[in-house]
C-alpha cells in the first residue's frame, strides 16, 4: 500500500472514529505530534555562536550550489 493511500485511510478513519478511539490514538502519538519543541541550552548557545560568527563575517557560509555539491559528495561516500 502506498503512503498516500495509508494517509487517506487514516484521515478517513479519524474523521469517523468514536471519541474513545480518537483519544487512544492521540495518546499513542502524543509525543510525536507535540508542538512544544524547545532547544537545549547547549543547542541555543551553539546557534547563537554561529549566528554571531556569521554577523561578524567569520562564519563559513556556502552558496546553494556548494551545498548541493557537498551533499552529493557525502552521499557518494556513504554508498562506498
Amino acid at each position: 500500500m502506498r503512503t498516500t493511500q495509508i494517509r487517506q485511510q487514516l484521515h478517513d478513519y479519524i474523521d469517523a472514529a468514536e471519541d474513545k478511539k480518537l483519544k487512544a490514538i492521540y495518546t499513542l502519538l502524543e509525543n510525536e505530534i507535540s508542538d512544544d519543541y524547545s532547544l537545549s541550552a547547549e543547542q541555543k548557545e551553539e546557534l547563537d555562536r554561529r549566528y554571531a560568527d556569521h554577523q561578524n563575517g567569520i562564519g563559513k557560509t556556502y552558496t546553494w550550489d556548494e551545498t548541493v555539491s557537498i551533499a552529493k559528495q557525502a552521499l557518494a561516500e556513504r554508498k562506498k
